[in-house]
């Protein structure tokens, strides 16, 4: 039963890996693919491949999620419990994604984890949840937001005199570049929260402990499936992460990605929180286009965005409460 349930709570976090990567395919791609820079085809290919390549590039979110968040539960409950947080962010997953909205994967499996913990009595490292997801969900979109802006008002001095016509082809070529460094940054951060919960999950059944490095293997079949996600698309949030919170063209695209990327890969390696590719990558496109003129971003659709950004840790931790009590009631 023990092997068992370890098999069916690794399965569960690689499809929740593959819901991230079509959730979340469009923070990588939408603005490229919305100023015709990549068709979205190649735009998926690039990203599915940058994401596998991400996930290999560190693992100190990985230690976080695994070791920062709840205290590692014990037995069949702990299972369970890592089981029932993984039902609530793959849960909150597919709503958001149905009604595209560009919420955070992350932060669903945050709340989920932290959800499922209390429910089954495991204590949450508070702190921990403070300093590496609560305070990065408000700080990092403020960052992205501020360096957006100000990200797009350099070129826009420096290619002042610059013809509009070539500056625009220049900048369609570099944002094959720019959107290949924001897949790159989603796969570093992406990955490794599934990898997080795989290594936790792993310690609960005795096959290994913390301070083990991560078997290679869990890091293999992570970064597939959230390639695999990425490749299948989301066509739903790409639309409105393209083409709803404002039009851009492609010097506005590679500011906006050029912006996401350094700060995922900052967060990654400076502090290893694990941050939200979608608050990241939405902000700095709402700081890109507030250059324009501040009513030239659709506030109305960024601030429904913003407010799914707000309920999304509490809807995935009832779902995964809930999740746990019918495992509990059920298999327990």
């Amino acid at each position: 039963m023990d092997t068992f349930a370890l098999v069916v709570t690794i399965l569960v976090a690689l499809f929740f890996t593959y819901t991230n990567g079509f959730h979340d395919s469009a923070n990588a791609i939408a603005t490229s693919v919305s100023t015709r820079a990549l068709t979205p085809r190649a735009a998926l290919a690039m990203a599915a491949v940058m994401n596998l390549a991400g996930a290999f590039l560190g693992s100190g979110v990985a230690k976080t999620v695994s070791e920062g968040l709840i205290e590692t539960p014990e037995g069949s409950k702990g299972m369970g419990i890592l089981f029932a947080a993984l039902i609530g962010a793959i849960t909150w997953n597919l709503v958001t994604w149905y009604f595209g909205l560009p919420s955070s994967s992350s932060h669903a499996l945050f709340g989920g984890m932290v959800g499922a913990a209390l429910a089954g009595g495991t204590d949450v490292i508070w702190h921990g949840v403070v300093d590496k997801v609560i305070i990065p969900m408000f700080v990092s979109p403020v960052v992205g937001l501020v360096a957006g802006y100000l990200v797009m008002t350099a070129i826009m001095w420096i290619f002042r005199k610059a013809n509009p016509h070539k500056a625009k082809r220049g900048f369609r070529i570099a944002q094959t570049v720019s959107a290949a460094g924001m897949a790159l940054g989603h796969g570093l951060q992406d990955a490794q929260k599934t990898m997080g919960v795989v290594v936790m999950a792993l310690v609960i059944s005795g096959h290994s402990t913390y301070g083990d490095p991560i078997p290679v293997w869990v890091k293999i079949v992570c970064a597939l499936m959230l390639s695999l996600g990425t490749y299948a698309g989301g066509w739903r949030i790409m639309r409105t992460l393209g083409r709803k919170i404002i039009e851009l063209d492609p010097p506005q695209g590679f500011a906006a990605e050029t912006t996401g990327a350094a700060i995922m890969f900052t967060t990654a390696y400076l502090f290893k929180a694990p941050v939200s590719t979608t608050h990241v990558i939405t902000s700095a496109i709402m700081g890109v286009g507030a250059t324009k003129r501040v009513n030239a971003v659709r506030w109305g659709v960024a601030k429904n965005i913003v407010m799914g950004w707000f309920i999304t840790m509490p809807a995935a931790a009832v779902v995964a409460a809930c999740s746990f009590w019918v495992v509990n009631l059920a298999f327990l």
